[in-house]
């Protein structure tokens, strides 16, 4: 059987995060979850903790105060490496990320290194987010697509299966981005080393509880990573 973790970073989600692991039991997959916590004022590392005796398939990383998205899914990329896992996720830890769709990625990565799950592939699907939002997102990944060739809609969308076989490829060290630009720094670098990649369609929905952590400043990072990507070849 392919061992399979994944990978959930929080901060503040502990208004999300108990519904969500119910959700995923639900899914009877028999999946591992990592949960990367920044120490969040709110209790959510401390819950996890709590919860470690009474579900085995549960991980905790706690760390001190908040060091970014892309560097909490490198630390559970190594995690997976180390602990000789098949596949891993990144998954969002306030439903944007639906866990019904588990199963359909599980499907597809049996015969890919990477399954991306898109909200621009099919049409638009996103619920919920004001027009001013998904424009931005949406040009952005027009934009993303221009500057570095990548034959994908949807790059920086950060709901993901990778083969670890895949991640193993990549030196870790080196990758210090985040949000967007995480998200579309690996993607480009796993397309230009010739792996296999697929997207398929999900429905995205903003979040209902907690608070976004979206701000200019990831925007901008990814807009610089961008630049580097189209005129340093991927050497970022």
């Amino acid at each position: 059987m392919a061992r399979t973790l994944v990978i959930i970073p929080t901060y503040n989600e502990i208004e999300n995060l108990p519904r969500l692991l119910e959700r995923i039991e639900a899914t009877k997959l028999g999946v591992d979850v990592m949960i990367v916590d920044d120490g969040s004022p709110d209790g959510t590392g401390k819950w996890v903790k709590e919860q470690l005796p009474l579900r085995k398939y549960l991980h905790l990383i706690q760390r001190e105060g908040k060091q970014g998205l892309g560097s909490a899914y490198v630390r559970g990329f190594r995690f997976a490496i180390e602990n000789g896992y098949d596949y891993v996720f990144e998954m969002d830890a306030d439903f944007s990320h639906d866990p019904d769709f588990l199963p359909k990625f599980l499907e597809e990565i049996e015969t890919h290194d990477l399954v991306l799950g898109s909200r621009y592939v099919k049409g638009v699907t996103v619920i919920n987010w004001p027009m001013s939002r998904l424009l931005l997102s949406y040009f952005a990944n027009v934009y993303a697509r221009w500057a570095t060739g990548l034959p994908i809609q949807d790059t920086t969308g950060g709901y993901k299966c990778f083969r670890v076989a895949a991640l193993k490829s990549l030196d870790l060290a080196k990758i210090h981005s985040d949000g967007y630009s995480f998200q579309i720094e690996v993607t480009y670098k796993l397309w230009k080393k010739g792996f296999r990649i697929q997207e398929i369609p999900i429905i995205f929905m903003d979040r209902t509880a907690g608070v976004s952590k979206m701000s200019s400043k990831i925007i901008k990072e990814a807009l610089f990573l961008l630049i580097r990507l189209r005129f340093l070849d991927g050497s970022a």
